[in-house]
């Protein structure tokens, strides 16, 4: 059984959202110690910025010229599918970048979603479990100065469930600048809290992912 985790945090020290993936990788790994996980890292290895408009190139122009970046370019594209559908369990971790989703992570999903796999209406994840860990500098919910700014979060739920068909349960930890922000300061409490929360849940979801997969759900 495999665990596929994609990281996307442009911080490889620091990054909240690479530790509570952490806490969840871990506790599946704890229930699960016979299972793979396999990691694609997109600020360590970042896909090719040209790789997506090099593969549109020959699905939406199917008379132009083939060179050999557009062969790599849909090679990757397929190459990343393959990765998803070898898996019984995703995590995708990421941060809320400028009030939504990074250029690399939406690289990534643009490349995804031109294999044709990904056109069968919603159905390529056949309802295998995601978890998105997802960590936000600031305070977005109801009530807040800014509810409705974090435009990643309903954009990544929207993509994963409603066109990938996975079963996507979020995880999120807010105010995560609080540390670092003196004008953050009174919030660093409510940061500390929601932090561990995240953890708890993601520690909880990494069990009960376990468990679902020993079991062959």
């Amino acid at each position: 059984m495999t665990l596929f985790r994609l990281d996307s945090s442009i911080r490889q020290q620091g990054s909240v959202s690479r530790q509570v993936a952490d806490t969840l990788e871990k506790a599946w790994t704890g229930r699960h110690p016979e299972g793979t996980v396999v990691r694609r890292d997109l600020t360590a290895e970042p896909l090719p910025p040209t790789a997506w408009t090099s593969a549109a190139a020959g699905v939406y122009d199917p008379q132009a010229p083939r060179s050999p970046q557009h062969a790599a370019a849909a090679a990757l594209s397929v190459a990343l599918v393959d990765e998803l559908l070898a898996s019984d369990v995703i995590v995708v971790a990421t941060s809320l970048y400028n009030f939504g989703v990074s250029q690399h992570l939406k690289n990534w999903i643009d490349l995804v979603l031109l294999d044709p796999r990904a056109q069968a209406g919603g159905k390529l994840l056949g309802d295998r479990p995601v978890t998105l860990v997802i960590a936000r500098g600031g305070g977005y919910g109801a009530g807040t100065p800014r509810e409705g700014w974090d435009h990643a979060t309903p954009y990544l739920v929207r993509i994963l469930s409603d066109v990938l068909g996975a079963d996507v349960t979020v995880v999120e930890a807010e105010l995560t600048l609080a540390d670092v922000t003196p004008a953050m300061a009174e919030l660093r409490p409510l940061a500390a809290e929601s932090l561990s929360q995240a953890h708890e849940r993601a520690a909880e979801r990494g069990r009960a992912l376990a468990d679902l997969v020993g079991a062959g759900v």
